[in-house]
């Protein structure tokens, strides 16, 4: 059902590369938060962004002044309520242009998240609910991963990594990072997309390749993108 009306401004004026930098930030703390108890700390967070610890901390300090973060030095950082919001906004801008690229415009999976790297920091408020009305609010980006609604909240997250399931079982793949172009390439070849119905077959031992079965045909999946892919499972066979 398509809303009326735009609802909050951005939460941060856009004034070009140094609110990117904040942008990109916030986003990193928001998923790495995801992945660890306490605070994230200073090397993560340079080994996220590809930059030194001591450009971290100076960022850290600044976003701290700005209310976005809350730095313990020694100790790491937490997104504050009001940098939460800059991270989700900013992944609900990612997404749904990633799901407009592919959708409207055709972009194969592989390629719309560098597009979206650029492009998300750029588009108003305006532009992020035509193309949510457009799409008809998907809930979901081409990789399976949840778009933030109107409001920033995020559905929980759903399957566990196909690397932790038993031989046997079956399920559907509903997420698949997509911060490898060519794994995501690898799938799409194959015709395994979120969607895609699946049960896994043998694996190979000491972390090794696991085969799944997808539309009759038997695939090997690498350790690395086994952990990458999420399925949500039900029955298997044994």
């Amino acid at each position: 059902m398509a809303h009326s009306g735009f609802r909050r401004p951005a939460p941060q004026p856009r004034t070009g590369d140094s609110t990117e930098a904040v942008e990109d930030y916030a986003k990193a703390l928001h998923a790495l938060a995801k992945r660890c108890e306490g605070p994230v700390t200073t090397s993560a967070l340079a080994e996220r962004l590809g930059v030194s610890p001591g450009t971290v901390t100076a960022m850290l300090k600044r976003m701290g002044e700005m209310g976005l973060v809350e730095h313990e030095p020694y100790r790491g950082a937490r997104l504050t309520e009001e940098g939460d919001r800059v991270a989700l906004e900013v992944i609900r801008h990612h997404r749904l242009l990633e799901s407009y690229l592919t959708e409207v415009l055709g972009m194969p999976w592989d390629r719309v998240h560098d597009e979206a790297e650029v492009l998300e920091h750029y588009i108003s408020e305006e532009l992020e609910e035509r193309i949510a009305v457009a799409l008809g609010h998907p809930r979901h980006d081409p990789h399976g991963d949840p778009i933030p609604d109107r409001d920033l909240g995020v559905a929980a997250d759903r399957g566990k990594p196909l690397a932790e399931l038993e031989t046997g079982r079956t399920g559907v793949l509903v997420r698949v990072s997509d911060s490898d172009p060519e794994m995501l390439r690898y799938l799409a070849e194959r015709d395994i997309m979120p969607g895609s119905r699946l049960s896994v077959g043998d694996r190979e031992p000491f972390g090794g390749s696991v085969a799944i079965e997808v539309g009759g045909n038997v695939h090997a999946i690498g350790a690395e993108l086994a952990h990458r892919m999420l399925i949500a499972t039900s029955a298997g066979k044994g």
